[in-house]
């Protein structure tokens, strides 16, 4: 008797429900992900018991015609695709035609449905039999699925399930993704007939951004930057935190391919590495993004759930994410976050408009104004002049405040800048230091707070970085070239990649067929341990194609010199200093957070001021 046996159909769909059908958000995602693929406008979802007791989706999609109702709960049954290279681009969430019936193989499923030549069709299955029942029902156009008592005939997966409230919060965040992945689309969610999320379609950037809000928070939106850039073939969009806004955890990362939400190392990598200059300790990035390719340019069909892609240049993704996220990054300045506050654009103070050690800018009504450029080299220059233009500066009132010892208060300008707010730069003009650790400015909205050493350690750390690149790295032959003993996949890169590692200043050389020899280390990382370096390095050229080790390296190193380097507390500035060190704030990439992740600034407007102080109550 032979022991190999054909596999009975209800036996075979629930083995594809083990591997679709996880828990009630799989579920739910499968039936929102056909509902978006009918075309709907309106997903309703209602949830009892966290999804065990019942689980309906109801949309106004296109409809299931009589004729394929009782096959829509066919395994392997679809509309989406109909040949092999079908396949090869999808462009459809859904494709395998697996879900509904491996859904019925698990559950009591009822699928109501109205094409629109009708006035609906209903077809039910329940548990093994899977035997469809059709029978006419009265529905509007569109479609409803209705999941009663999932896994009530296989009672060893209903043990592995969590508490209700667990469930529940894995359908929200599922539907929180697919919210995200479609602004175009109205949802709405109940749970135990209460309703819990209701989302009106977003059109504009406006809406988007308030559906954003509502499920990623306000405090992501007032620290989120805005990027969209467009390269040959790929589009990326969307918003990321600031690094000042990162997580201890990777609870805030969506990632969208041409609307699919996915987990991709590639992706996750390039996000790390555009990042990491500006996250320390183990903190996590937060972004909403969204990647648009060529559906030949990426393969969907990887794993069961669809979570994973795979593309077909993932070398080309990973280039062109990185360098977005950088360039967004590092165009952001303290001004851009002053803007709504009425304080003045990038443009009037343009980086490079330097003359005589101030930089021109144009106030509102068009006259030229002028600020105090940057310190020289690595110092603050005491002899340099604070701007005057059309700025009405309290000169005096500064100078009172260091000078004058019989405790009386400055006199100043009735509102501080007297009738030229518009000329005054974004981060404000000095007024004074506070313990030795704070620079206090005013601007057009009220209170700028700086941390003196974080800030300067910032500009400095950028200036180091720049005047490196200028000079390039220098090699430095080793006295006694150092041997390593690695596998064949690691010499053969190394030997492939010698112009890469040329470029980074080392010399490495194949001697065998597992082993490989450094003659040569960039300059400035000598006592570093080169052999861990290196495996470093041979471990990412293997997984993503690319290295970024030695550079962080090297910039670890400036980091910690330009730490040194920088102004430290409890020294007295002068006016003129503090003002200038606010104009390189103002200019110097990534200002907005020190060498270690933390904020260097922050602002209090009048009106929280007055909040804090109850006027006007």
């Amino acid at each position: 008797m032979s022991s190999i046996r054909v596999l009975s159909p209800q036996l075979a769909n629930q083995i594809a429900a083990g591997e679709v059908i996880e828990r009630p958000f799989s579920v739910l995602k499968e039936l929102v992900e056909n509902s978006l693929d009918a075309g709907a406008r309106t997903i309703d979802v209602d949830v009892e018991q966290g999804g065990v007791k019942l689980l309906r989706v109801r949309d106004d999609g296109h409809g299931i015609s009589e004729l394929d109702l009782a096959l829509a709960l066919s395994r392997h049954a679809t509309s989406k695709i109909g040949q092999l290279e079908d396949l090869e681009a999808v462009e459809t969430l859904g494709f395998r035609g697996e879900a509904l019936a491996s859904i019925a193989s698990v559950s009591r499923l009822q699928l109501t449905s109205n094409a629109g030549d009708s006035s609906g069709w209903r077809a039910t299955s329940e548990g093994r039999d899977m035997e469809v029942q059709l029978r006419p029902a009265s529905h509007p156009p569109g479609t409803s699925v209705e999941v009663r008592d999932l896994f009530f005939n296989t009672p060893a997966r209903r043990k592995f399930l969590r508490t209700e409230t667990t469930e529940y919060n894995r359908i929200d965040e599922s539907i929180k993704k697919l919210a995200l992945s479609r602004f175009d689309v109205a949802f709405s969610l109940q749970h135990n007939q209460r309703v819990r999320l209701n989302l009106r379609a977003a059109t504009s950037h406006a809406e988007q951004e308030k559906r954003l809000a509502d499920i990623c928070g306000t405090p992501f939106m007032e620290q989120a930057l805005y990027v969209d850039n467009h390269g040959t073939s790929m589009r990326l969009s969307g918003w990321i935190g600031l690094p000042t806004f990162s997580r201890s955890q990777a609870d805030l990362q969506y990632f969208f391919v041409n609307g699919r939400n996915i987990r991709d190392k590639i992706v996750s990598h390039a996000v790390r590495q555009a990042y990491r200059d500006l996250l320390y300790h183990g903190r996590h990035a937060t972004y909403v993004l969204y990647l648009e390719v060529a559906a030949a340019d990426v393969d969907v069909n990887v794993h069961p759930t669809k979570h994973e892609v795979r593309f077909r240049d993932s070398r080309a993704i990973h280039g062109f994410i990185c360098a977005t996220l950088q360039r967004a990054l590092a165009e952001d300045r303290p001004q851009d976050h002053l803007q709504a506050a009425g304080q003045i654009s990038d443009a009037t103070i343009p980086a490079g408009a330097v003359h005589d050690g101030h930089a021109t800018g144009a106030s509102a009504d068009g006259r030229a104004v002028t600020y105090p450029t940057s310190q020289a080299n690595l110092a603050f220059d005491p002899q340099r002049r604070v701007a005057t233009g059309g700025v009405a500066m309290p000169s005096r009132a500064y100078s009172a405040l260091y000078s004058s010892g019989d405790g009386q208060l400055p006199v100043a300008d009735s509102d501080g800048f007297g009738d030229n707010d518009a000329e005054v730069p974004p981060l404000g003009l000095a007024l004074a230091q506070l313990k030795g650790i704070y620079i206090l400015a005013e601007n057009a909205s009220g209170l700028i707070v700086v941390d003196m050493h974080a800030a300067h350690e910032r500009i400095t750390y950028e200036r180091m970085k720049q005047a490196f690149d200028d000079q390039g790295l220098v090699a430095q032959p080793l006295l006694v070239p150092e041997s390593l003993a690695v596998s064949e996949r690691e010499a053969d890169i190394a030997e492939q990649c010698s112009e890469v590692f040329t470029a980074l200043g080392f010399s490495v050389q194949r001697v065998a067929t597992e082993s490989v020899i450094v003659r040569e280390i960039p300059a400035i990382l000598r006592g570093s341990e080169v052999e861990k370096l290196l495996r470093d390095v041979l471990a990412d050229l293997l997984e993503h194609g690319t290295t970024d080790r030695i550079r962080e390296h090297i910039n670890d190193i400036l980091s910690t010199m330009a730490c040194h380097g920088s102004v430290r507390a409890n020294r007295k500035l002068s006016i003129p200093e503090m003002n200038a060190l606010l104009r390189d704030m103002e200019r110097t990439e990534h200002s907005g957070q020190c060498n270690h992740g933390r904020p260097t600034w922050a602002e209090f407007t009048l009106g929280d001021l007055d909040k804090l102080f109850l006027r006007g109550r």
